[in-house]
């Protein structure tokens, strides 16, 4: 069934996952902070786009939102011009923005006060999964409000799974985001040790993905990582942000993360490479860039 969609936030993950949407059937609006990107979509994809929020949201059955931080989920959610103010009574608001669950909790509550529902549901799989349909979202709302929506999800999700109630999402999103760290230095290294001991690291990489080493970072990061290429993927920057919330999130629950905590510094020596846009497979780069000051 066709319903009346909103998607705000058309950054590398929202473009392809609104135009599943219209693909899809569903008549979408969507809204942009910048406007040339917003008539890109409409061209690419039809439907239509506004000039603020509160047009855009008007008669939407579901507001989506990818945007950037907690600032921007506040200002964005519980401003006047926002959604909350300005959308239906009975719409149901989803967030696919990776921030704190403390920011979801307050935004789904306003928007239980106003009778709408709303679900926190962060994705993984990068732009290549959001282009393709791909990817996993994690998500945290009423029962209710994921079955209303898992329709619209499925559109490009291959995995959308119920953690719980709000916030369960973004919890679940550190978990993954805590264990990619690891995982994306753990390769690095290997790769490094490989190429430092003077081994062909492709066949490394055939020989070792065939057993418990194999990962989705080994399988789509590896034959980049080697050529030295960065420019693609998920930024330094973003990744300093996602651990910055694990990390914050560990120390409120007074759980220590040390591995995590040093990988994030170690994004940051990247950063300090003029690595800001790169993407996280560039720890690497890093391990290189150490062993030729050596």
């Amino acid at each position: 069934m066709s319903a009346n969609v909103t998607f705000i936030g058309l950054g590398v993950m929202g473009y392809p996952m609104a135009g599943h949407l219209a693909r899809a059937g569903h008549k979408v609006t969507v809204f942009n902070r910048t406007v040339s990107k917003a008539r890109d979509w409409v061209q690419d994809y039809g439907g239509h786009a506004r000039d603020t929020i509160a047009e855009a949201v008007t008669d939407a059955d579901f507001v989506m939102t990818c945007v950037g931080a907690d600032p921007d989920l506040r200002e964005v959610y519980l401003s006047a011009t926002g959604i909350i103010d300005n959308a239906p009574a009975n719409a149901i608001l989803i967030d696919h923005t990776t921030v704190s669950a403390e920011v979801t909790v307050e935004i789904a509550r306003a928007a239980l006060d106003r009778g709408q529902g709303f679900m926190d549901a962060p994705v993984s799989g990068g732009q290549k999964g959001a282009e393709d349909g791909k990817l996993t979202i994690m998500c945290g709302a009423s029962q209710d409000a994921f079955d209303r929506a898992r329709p619209l999800l499925d559109t490009y999700g291959k995995a959308v799974t119920l953690m719980g109630e709000p916030g369960k999402g973004q919890l679940t999103k550190m978990v993954n985001q805590i264990a990619v760290a690891g995982l994306v230095q753990g390769l690095s290294e290997c790769l490094y040790f490989a190429e430092q001991s003077g081994l062909d690291q492709k066949l490394v990489i055939d020989v070792i993905s065939q057993g418990a080493a194999q990962s989705w970072q080994m399988e789509n990061r590896s034959p980049t990582m080697i050529a030295g290429k960065y420019d693609h993927g998920f930024a330094v920057n973003w990744m300093r942000k996602d651990l910055n919330i694990c990390l914050t999130e560990a120390r409120q629950r007074g759980i220590t993360l040390p591995v995590t905590a040093l990988v994030d510094q170690f994004y940051a020596d990247v950063q300090a490479m003029g690595g800001e846009r790169w993407d996280t497979s560039s720890l690497l780069a890093r391990l290189r860039k150490l062993g030729n000051l050596q």
